[in-house]
């Protein structure tokens, strides 16, 4: 077993913030903080009390539109509307833009989706049970049927319209993807990952992270997912965020993951000698990544 080193002196745990909690959240930012923090509630609202220009970068994947029904109020990805669910995330990522310092980046995964063709919910897919859906959000408007939405190419479009600098788009490749009981067409085996800069000038160490034979790291990743058992939902793997956190920060620095779910960010960002900052708005989520980062269930 792996044991997470303890975070905070005075308890030896994972602090966990409520959003309501604002005195103690400004204490964790002082200048002479050295802990990590996973605070419960919006992410929105939370980012909107958090000081300007703290966080040297920010990993995350927040919930995809219309894949799954996490079953908690205000979730994201059941909006009515595509075009709602891009507004809400480029709200959402107009703060973290104001928490990163000036020369900070976002590495945003997102995942696509396909229209609905009308129905108001998703069969079980035999390969995939998971995926099944007792709610699902209509066709966008002057979509068809069986249509790909380009869901994360709207939200790049999105942000970079709100001033973000869209500096790449990697493709990170599933060797091991979910199996699909498709006949029409490929079987998705990848998802993107945007790298995105506050401005024109911003922190990316090259030697960070080197391709074969030295070469600068291309845009294709080859990286299997890796389930963590206690999340009943898609969890990042932990050599998709190493790379992210090691080119964009440095150790010491502050990196935030807005959408948390079950901690691995975090997980990662500890390993690396880096502080982080972890929202989550699933309570029942937030306490797999407390007792996760605490060394409870590490395997």
């Amino acid at each position: 077993m792996t044991v997470v080193p303890n975070l905070f002196a005075n308890d030896g745990r994972i602090h966990r913030f409520e959003d309501k909690g604002q005195l103690s959240i400004s204490r964790f930012f002082s200048q002479d903080a050295t802990t990590s923090a996973l605070i419960c509630g919006d992410t929105e609202a939370v980012l909107s009390r958090l000081p300007d220009c703290i966080f040297q970068s920010c990993v995350t994947s927040p919930p995809y539109w219309s894949l799954r029904d996490y079953g908690i109020p205000g979730q994201i990805g059941l909006e009515d509307s595509v075009v709602a669910y891009v507004d809400h995330l480029a709200k959402i990522f107009s703060q973290v833009r104001r928490v990163l310092r000036d020369d900070g980046t976002l590495w945003l995964n997102i995942g696509d989706s396909y229209t609905s063709g009308g129905r108001t919910w998703r069969a079980t897919d035999k390969k995939n049970p998971v995926r099944a859906m007792n709610v699902r959000p209509p066709t966008p408007e002057g979509l068809k049927p069986k249509d790909l939405i380009g869901v994360p190419w709207l939200l790049a479009f999105a942000l970079q319209k709100e001033g973000w600098y869209l500096r790449a788009d990697i493709i990170w490749n599933k060797p091991n993807c979910q199996p699909e009981s498709v006949k029409d067409r490929p079987t998705r085996s990848h998802e993107y990952i945007f790298l995105f800069s506050k401005n024109e000038h911003y922190r990316y160490d090259a030697a960070a992270m080197r391709g074969p034979n030295g070469r600068n790291i291309r845009t294709v990743w080859d990286i299997h997912t890796q389930p963590y058992p206690e999340a009943h939902f898609a969890t990042f793997p932990p050599a998709l965020i190493e790379p992210c956190i090691k080119l964009g920060s440095c150790p010491g620095q502050l990196i935030l993951d807005p959408f948390i779910g079950s901690g691995t960010t975090g997980l990662v960002a500890l390993k690396l000698n880096r502080r982080f900052v972890g929202i989550e708005l699933n309570p029942s989520y937030l306490q797999i990544a407390e007792h996760r980062l605490n060394g409870d269930l590490i395997r």
